[in-house]
């Protein structure tokens, strides 16, 4: 069977969750919740913490616990996991986002890259607790 035999369906129109893998939810906890000022709205100790960003959700996920089958017949999600640095980019306009860099600054968070891309839309770059890249974007960067 090739895809153009396969039935027709619309495509996705927005990402609704997004996740992150982090050894240390704790340290994570800090980051998303104590330094960006994301709220947690859902917690499973040792397993996950979940953000809401506006319409999204952001997942941070123990990858060793998510590998497990999680037993619940009711809810069941396939195991999953990843290993090594995720990337999530946070939509901001510039002026918030150099008040962000401030408080990352300020936090000794240093700052992995920043720059103006080529169509003027400015990106800042840094690593949470686990190593993943978080970018903070002005909103227009895919325009």
């Amino acid at each position: 069977m090739t895809q153009t035999d396969l039935p027709a369906a619309p495509a996705p129109n927005r990402v609704l969750e997004t996740a992150l893998y982090a050894d240390d939810l704790d340290a994570a906890t800090g980051f998303y919740q104590g330094l960006l000022g994301l709220e947690a709205f859902q917690t499973v100790p040792g397993r996950h913490v979940f953000y809401r960003i506006g319409e999204a959700v952001l997942l941070v996920f123990n990858a060793e616990a998510t590998a497990a089958p999680s037993g619940n017949t009711r809810m069941p999600v396939p195991t999953h996991g990843a290993h090594g640095a995720g990337h999530v980019c946070f939509a901001m306009p510039r002026a918030q986002i150099a008040r962000m860099r401030a408080r990352l600054l300020a936090a000794g968070i240093a700052v992995d890259a920043e720059f103006d891309w080529p169509n003027g839309a400015h990106s800042l770059y840094v690593r949470d607790p686990a190593g993943n890249s978080v970018e903070f974007a002005e909103p227009w960067l895919w325009d």
